[in-house]
């Protein structure tokens, strides 16, 4: 497989990742000159912030998602290629992805970030993850495929544990989720299982820091925490999670909660890059960059949004940017600019984010905000959050429907969504991925320097494991 992207006499900006930053830095590099292509492991953007509702059945999939050939009709000297990245070589300005290689003037990451399990394997193989729309499908699933074993399981214990649900994260993912699968509780469980008391179903949310919400301040976080004590769900703070044994959580302490619902928002890393040397990385597996969002000591490669860190750049945050979606999207931006400016020899501009504010819902008119000075909690706060995440949504389609699911919701408390539905994927592509995966490291896929490098490196990991 090749890229065929077309030689040009145009400077090449391959972008990886189709994020909140990736689209932004792709937008705004429009009618430069530059040849453009942007990577990504699917065809379409997807909107994270509403991942939650996907998983409890409140909207469906397709309308926080749009497909990125759509996004850039007409648009000229730009290429999209669905492939994921390898590894890079950067002294000879090469990309090596799934589909093959591609060489690059400017090579930008912003593939995000994955669930980070802190290396706890037995977890990572038992947990359900929520970072993108696929896994919060599954999550939809997992969860409507429990309800409907416990109406027929023969044994009590199983029961409970079909129905006991535990959530690992008290940041806003986890706060949300919990929210959601409360109102899932209290409102659809006694009209589509009415011989099943909803009672039984048990939500556990369980951090362990002293509060929720830690990026916000903690009148915020006794706010949130409140809500969702009123809403029924079991905050458990201060609380550590070890492992996951024969369908029970294990805490540091020595609880265990039974539960075959065992979700896991509890942290982050950025997205690896094969190869890449760990003297770049900085905490979180984040991509270390100054403040022109650049990777010192790699000629022309830089990182954006949640993938980099910007230890030194901003001395307002000296630990780095929070990982949010208005950071991506001021670093896209501007990173578009500078690129423009390096190829007319002008001064590049340093990065300065410029903080709107973070919000979080816990359900119908229940939500928390804060704008610099100003927090808010209740039916303002949630009116907000609803108005700010429409705006965001790409696409007038997506934003009418999320809007119509929305109202029917507030309305009727009855989403109509719930179906189990597992993709089963045609012998064709599957033969394709596997074929593709044996061929990862194939001698015909690199040219000559690289395989002498990708022999360095392979020599280097078989003397550290002597």
């Amino acid at each position: 497989m090749a890229f065929n992207v077309p030689q040009s006499d145009k400077k090449r900006v391959v972008i990886v990742g189709g994020g909140f930053g990736g689209l932004k830095l792709a937008n705004k590099l429009k009618d430069s000159n530059f040849q453009v292509v942007l990577i990504d492991r699917n065809n379409y953007h997807q909107f994270p912030p509403l991942i939650y509702q996907v998983a409890s059945a409140g909207i469906e999939p397709s309308s926080i998602s749009f497909p990125f050939r759509k996004l850039f009709h007409g648009r000229k000297d730009f290429y999209f290629r669905m492939a994921e990245v390898r590894s890079v070589f950067t002294d000879q300005k090469i990309l090596q992805t799934s589909i093959g290689k591609i060489s690059y003037d400017y090579l930008v990451f912003a593939a995000g970030t994955t669930t980070n399990f802190f290396g706890n394997k037995n977890v990572e193989e038992h947990a359900i993850p929520m970072k993108n729309v696929s896994e919060a499908m599954g999550l939809r699933n997992a969860l409507l495929e429990n309800f409907e074993r416990a109406l027929t399981c023969s044994s009590e214990t199983e029961r409970q544990e079909l129905l006991n649900v535990v959530i690992v994260g008290g940041g806003a993912t986890g706060v949300e989720v919990a929210g959601a699968l409360s109102e899932m509780k209290n409102y659809v469980l006694p009209k589509d299982y009415p011989d099943m008391p909803s009672s039984l179903m048990n939500i556990y949310l369980i951090e362990a820091g002293p509060r929720l919400l830690p990026a916000m301040s903690p009148p915020t976080s006794a706010h949130v925490e409140g809500f969702l004590r009123t809403m029924g769900v079991n905050v458990l703070l201060n609380k550590m999670v070890t492992d996951y044994q024969n369908h029970r959580v294990i805490l540091k302490d020595g609880t265990q909660i039974a539960t075959r619902t065992f979700i896991w928002v509890s942290g982050v890393a950025g997205e690896t890059v094969g190869n890449l040397d760990p003297k770049y990385l900085g905490r979180g597996r984040r991509i270390v960059v100054d403040a022109y969002n650049q990777v010192e000591g790699l000629d022309g490669v830089f990182a954006i949004g949640d993938q980099c860190i910007m230890p030194e750049g901003d001395p307002r945050w000296k630990g780095g940017h929070p990982q949010l979606a208005q950071v991506a999207i001021q670093q896209g931006k501007l990173l578009a600019r500078n690129l423009k400016a390096l190829e007319k020899g002008k001064t590049l501009k340093p990065f300065r984010y410029k903080n709107l504010g973070a919000m979080a819902t816990v359900g119908r008119n229940r939500a928390v905000a804060e704008f610099s000075e100003v927090k808010m909690a209740g039916f303002f706060a949630w009116f907000m959050w609803l108005i700010v995440h429409l705006r965001s949504i790409l696409g007038i389609r997506n934003k009418s429907i999320v809007f119509l699911n929305w109202v029917w919701n507030y309305v009727s408390y009855a989403q109509s969504l719930r179906f189990i539905v597992y993709a089963r994927k045609a012998k064709e592509v599957v033969d394709r991925q596997a074929r593709l995966a044996s061929q990862h490291w194939g001698n015909d896929l690199l040219s000559e320097g690289v395989d002498a490098q990708e022999k360095e490196i392979d020599a280097k990991n078989a003397q550290e494991k002597s």
